[in-house]
């Protein structure tokens, strides 16, 4: 696998980790009773970014490590997945 193959799944993993991390530890102005006036209550109350980041970061490389030695050692690829609809060979 290229360079370039490699760093797009990697992207590909890191920017779905995102979304599942961006959620955790928010507290929202609402629940801190500290609503900004033209804000909604529902805006978080201190935005993370560099922890959403680093932890977005990590959980993501620890995929990709386990994605990479199941391709590469044990040779498991996307043909071994169940099919799910009938082939029409």
């Amino acid at each position: 696998m290229t360079f370039v193959s490699a760093f797009a799944v990697y992207f590909i993993i890191w920017w779905i980790t995102l979304f599942a991390v961006l959620p955790i530890g928010m507290r929202t102005q609402e629940e801190e009773k500290d609503v900004v006036p033209g804000s909604v209550g529902s805006a978080p109350a201190r935005f993370r970014g560099a922890r959403v980041v680093l932890l977005t970061t990590a959980i993501s490389a620890v995929i990709y490590a386990g994605w990479f030695i199941a391709s590469s050692y044990f040779g498991i690829s996307v043909d071994n997945l169940p099919q799910i609809m009938p082939r029409f060979d």
